[in-house]
């Protein structure tokens, strides 16, 4: 959920090559190689790459804008407040609360772990960001501290006590009878025991490494024989990777469901673990390492090797924090501090529980109205049940909208073109795909049917790295022709081509989408997928795809596509300024802008100048959103609202009104720096007259939302927007789901 960001050549912004290989992994701020012999040049080169890459100009400084990190909090704060909504249904409440905290999780592994890097560069090059680097990382945490209060409170006064009306007990182990007593024992003895790893610490001598993400309890003890002794500490693992996190106990009352967690049964039981002491406090922690892929030089030697070796170092990177019980005695917290080599900016504390991610888990037991109504895919027949599927494409352009469509218009381009006797060839780029694809088993069937398949794949997308270096490796070994990454650049785009012979020529198949080719996101992403016959996009679909097999620039200039390193930037400004020219001259001016991330400074301070020409500017930001709108003198005309709800909003949609043309594309990117300067993206048009409706319809939904839009402003109040007295309440992704329903055929 942290997602996932040039139009000047990139070795305007970087003199050397490793400067480079920064900028590429930073988002806002930079990281530093976990190595004791890192020099201070290198911290330095580190830091003057990320200043370059947030943008700074001293005219861009003095505008609004809202961190990017700080943005992305009250993103995930909007998460929480699904939690707590008391209109959501139960179980999605505890969903949310998952989402919030998995959310959280990545951002310590990658965002807080990059700022505690920058803390460790040279005074003298942190002076170079304009800002003090402790400031930021005191004000997130500060705000994270905030905000896991609220979870916790959220947890205990309204989930629990809900939980309970319902019959759902969430016992503690001081709340079981004598029957729930010998059943957690006996399934501590018979399931947990060969797991569970108890080791004594002694903070001179003993210092355990702990495994990122792990569960553990800390324990203070006394020796029974000789209490007067000093005191003894020792931490014991919870197996929560063997087992499950909630066990179902035998009821106290009939009808009703007792469960406890697996915490509860390792702290009741540990008492076995140490028989000649007596456990005087225990309590639950957990360590969130670095992790980035630390590669030191892209540009050298074999890329793909390299990542496989930075691999297997991700689980012993940087600890960039300690969660903690906070109820923890400063006594016993001060010594696994020291014991872990911890500084203070690495302490969070939490609630009882960590790793709240297992909420994903927790059991529904068959109660349907405690969930969200079923919202059953809706099927493109004229797609998914014709003979073949080019025949109809050939007819007209479709949009396919998942997950209110189903995917299998999408599977069912590829698995038609495995077997189809006229395809001669298949091109796909290979961003994220699922661990089961049957898009990935259709390209290997192509092969076996004699069609020449090539497929890019980026291996350098983030927590995806090894399972798109393992699809490679099983298309390659089925005779797909597989490249793979480009050094210093991520390309994100999601395309595919079919070439098929018809009546002695090659005609172009295209599909252009939003998301991944991932059959499991496309149930829970909201993301828009073209698929076309336009011969002159599908050309430049090829031209952009033989570049990255080839790595030789393109032949012929993109004139449909906007493509990242080539035309991107130059186009999205050429629409925006011509908003700007027609604003001027006193005639209608209008940009609406849907994506998931909006934090380039250059792209920003465009659209303040926008705002200030008279342009009407809305935008609908699911996530980061660095820009302020509503400022006089500066926004006025800008307004922008987030959308968080059953699904997750992923579509990159922009219209620009261009004086009654209503220039309409989707896209690949974000407005992120890493999207528009670092990576190969593609911007698509959409021409087809009926998609082109569609999706305006669709945007008038989101724009219209008064069920689950929050207003977005220099506050970062998330404050819901409201139906007035009256007013017809819009729920925007109700309201998509029966819409396309009406209209699919």
């Amino acid at each position: 959920m942290l997602e996932e960001h040039r139009h000047r050549p990139y070795s305007a912004f970087i003199i050397s090559k490793l400067a480079k290989v920064c900028l590429n992994k930073c988002n806002f701020v930079t990281h530093q190689l976990p190595k004791l012999t890192q020099t201070k040049r290198k911290s330095d080169i580190f830091v003057e790459a990320m200043k370059k890459e947030s943008g700074q100009t001293d005219a861009v400084n003095e505008l609004p804008y809202i961190h990017r990190d700080v943005s992305w909090l009250s993103f995930n704060y909007r998460v929480l407040q699904e939690a707590k909504d008391p209109n959501v249904p139960l179980l999605e409440r505890i969903k949310f609360l998952a989402i919030y905290s998995s959310n959280l999780g990545e951002f310590f592994r990658v965002r807080i772990a990059n700022h505690r890097n920058v803390m460790r560069a040279s005074k003298k090059s942190r002076k170079k960001l304009g800002y003090k680097s402790s400031s930021v990382l005191k004000e997130l945490l500060k705000i994270i501290y905030e905000q896991l209060l609220e979870f916790s409170s959220i947890f205990e006064n309204q989930i629990i006590p809900e939980l309970k009306e319902h019959k759902i007990n969430l016992l503690t182990r001081k709340g079981l009878n004598e029957k729930q007593l010998t059943f957690i024992e006996e399934f501590y003895m018979d399931n947990l025991l060969p797991f569970v790893q108890p080791v004594f610490l002694d903070k001179h001598k003993i210092k355990p490494f702990l495994q990122s993400g792990s569960l553990y309890l800390i324990l203070h003890m006394e020796d029974k024989e000789d209490p007067l002794k000093l005191p003894k500490y020792a931490i014991v693992n919870i197996p929560s990777n063997h087992v499950k996190r909630f066990l179902e106990l035998p009821p106290k009352v009939k009808g009703e469901h007792d469960i406890i967690m697996l915490d509860d049964i390792v702290r009741h039981s540990i008492q076995s673990i140490f028989p000649g002491f007596n456990i005087l406090d225990t309590y639950s922690i957990k360590v969130t390492r670095d992790a980035e892929l630390y590669i030191d030089d892209e540009y050298a030697g074999n890329l793909v090797n390299k990542i496989r070796k930075s691999l297997k170092k991700r689980k012993v990177g940087v600890a960039s924090r300690l969660v903690f019980d906070r109820e923890v005695p400063s006594h016993l917290l001060e010594y696994f501090k020291e014991v872990l080599d911890l500084t203070k900016y690495d302490l969070l504390p939490e609630g009882r529980y960590h790793n709240n991610f297992d909420f994903f888990s927790f059991p529904d037991f068959g109660f349907k109205h405690l969930k969200d109504k079923k919202l059953s895919p809706v099927h493109y027949k004229a797609l998914e049940n014709a003979a073949s599927i080019f025949d109809k494409i050939k007819e007209k352009d479709y949009l396919v909208h998942v997950p209110y469509h189903t995917f299998e218009s999408v599977i069912k381009f590829f698995e038609d073109a495995s077997v189809d006797p006229d395809v001669s060839e298949i091109k796909i780029i290979q961003y994220r795909v699922g661990s089961k694809s049957r898009i990935m088993k259709a390209l290997m069937k192509a092969v076996k049917n004699g069609k020449k398949v090539s497929s890019f794949i980026e291996v350098k997308a983030r927590f995806d790295e090894e399972a798109n270096l393992d699809w490679g490796e099983k298309l390659e070994a089925a005779g797909v022709e597989v490249s793979y990454s480009m050094p210093g650049l991520k390309v994100h785009s999601k395309m595919a081509n079919v070439i098929r012979k018809e009546n002695g020529k090659e005609v172009i198949y295209t599909y252009l989408g939003t998301g991944n080719f991932h059959e499991g996101t496309a149930t829970l992403y909201s993301d828009i997928g073209l698929l076309t016959a336009n011969q002159e996009l599908g050309h430049e679909c090829v031209n952009l795809y033989n570049y990255l097999d080839t790595k030789e620039p393109p032949k012929l200039p993109f004139k449909h596509l906007a493509v990242g390193q080539f035309n991107l930037n130059d186009q999205l400004h050429t629409l925006v300024n011509f908003e700007i020219e027609q604003a001027k001259k006193g005639m209608k001016a209008e940009i609406i802008l849907k994506m998931n991330s909006l934090q380039d400074k250059e792209m920003i301070n465009r659209l303040y100048i926008a705002s200030q020409a008279g342009v009407h500017v809305k935008l609908i930001i699911r996530g980061i959103c660095s820009l302020v709108p509503g400022i006089q003198g500066i926004s006025d005309n800008i307004s922008v609202v987030s959308i968080v709800d059953r699904y997750l909003e992923h579509a990159r949609i922009f219209v620009f009104h261009a004086a009654g043309k209503k220039k309409t594309y989707g896209s690949s990117a974000d407005w992120m720096y890493r999207n528009l300067h670092a990576r190969i993206e593609t911007m698509f048009p959409i021409y087809d007259k009926t998609c082109k409706l569609i999706i305006h319809k669709l945007l008038e939904f989101q724009l219209n939302d008064n069920v689950k839009a929050r207003l977005i402003d220099e506050t970062q109040s998330n404050t819901y927007r409201k139906a007035e007295p009256g007013e017809e309440a819009i729920r925007s992704q109700i309201e998509t789901y029966n819409y396309i329903q009406q209209i699919t055929d």
